[in-house]
């Protein structure tokens, strides 16, 4: 296949160029910063690798190029915690998804020749937090702000259908890889012997393997059947407790030192709620599709990340 990707200068989107590419497809990166990308990807052909610039919120010259992709898969956004939640940050973390998406779309209405599937990301935000809910696919959606972005975020994506292409929802989780990713926010404290979990320590933790994850997109892209909405969160989720008293025992640190919700709300504002609150997640229709997760334990995947 021949893959347009948006986000692919990510965290996720650097591993899910590399297995493509290494799967036998070509890879179609559309990125704002193509010196970056030149660098990322540069032991890629032109045969397995192609570069797009283009601006995610406006038609360009870079829409026609869509046509000859056969699968596009969107995870482009904004990051949700590198600043404080003011207005204008929220209202960038929104339309960089909303926007971003309708235009892509807006390029594949206009394509003569259109792919035959989108995966489009989405978050498990979309669930809203709880201690006490299980949330999978069929869950209503909740009420807070990135919950709201969520919706409008798969909103935009949806009318895609009606132009004859497979649409596959991926709502994802807190998603756990080497050398990035939220995991290498956490390490530094444990690394030191300050390590703990964060707030109450009752809060569910929806993490997923960021291999599984991409293993994950790989099948939805390849499998014609597969459309949707799909949980990408393994079908173990820790309590953050738990998940602290892991990450400690595989790397051989106490994590003892708590970190009290408080502090975290000084440094991110609103967006501490989305760490401190969680919620319990579950991959229920991910699998009913015949998906197997190589990294179902917190334990076996923090042990492969961290070897």
């Amino acid at each position: 296949m021949k893959v347009a990707i948006t986000g692919a200068t990510g965290f996720v989107g650097r591993r899910l160029v590399e297995r493509l590419i290494q799967s036998g497809h070509q890879a179609v990166v559309f990125v704002r910063n193509a010196g970056k990308a030149r660098k990322l990807f540069d032991k890629y052909d032109s045969s397995e690798l192609e570069i797009v610039t283009y601006q995610p919120k406006q038609s360009g010259d870079w829409q026609p190029l869509l046509a000859a992709c056969d699968g596009v898969v969107n995870l482009a956004g904004e990051p949700l915690f590198d600043e404080r939640w003011n207005a204008n940050a929220k209202q960038e973390i929104l339309d960089s998804r909303v926007l971003g998406t309708h235009k892509l779309v807006e390029a594949i209405a206009q394509s003569e020749a259109k792919p035959q599937v989108m995966v489009s990301a989405s978050a498990v935000g979309y669930y809203g937090t709880s201690e006490t809910t299980l949330f999978d696919e069929t869950s209503s959606p909740g009420e807070d702000f990135l919950a709201q972005v969520c919706q409008a975020w798969e909103a935009s994506a949806h009318p895609v259908e009606a132009l004859g292409v497979r649409l596959a929802i991926v709502r994802i989780g807190i998603v756990l890889g080497p050398k990035g990713g939220a995991l290498a926010r956490m390490l530094p404290p444990f690394e030191l012997f300050g390590g703990g979990p964060i707030g109450s320590g009752r809060q569910w933790v929806p993490w997923v393997h960021r291999d599984d994850l991409v293993s994950l997109i790989l099948q939805i892209l390849t499998t014609p059947s597969m459309a949707g909405v799909f949980n990408a969160t393994a079908p173990h989720p820790q309590r953050m407790s738990d998940f602290s008293k892991t990450l400690g025992n595989v790397l051989h640190r106490p994590s003892w030192l708590p970190v009290p919700g408080f502090a975290l709300e000084l440094l991110l504002g609103e967006a501490a709620q989305v760490v401190l609150q969680g919620q319990h997640v579950q991959p229920k229709r991910t699998q009913e599709a015949g998906f197997s997760f190589q990294y179902p334990d917190l334990k076996g995947a923090l042990t492969q990340i961290l070897k």
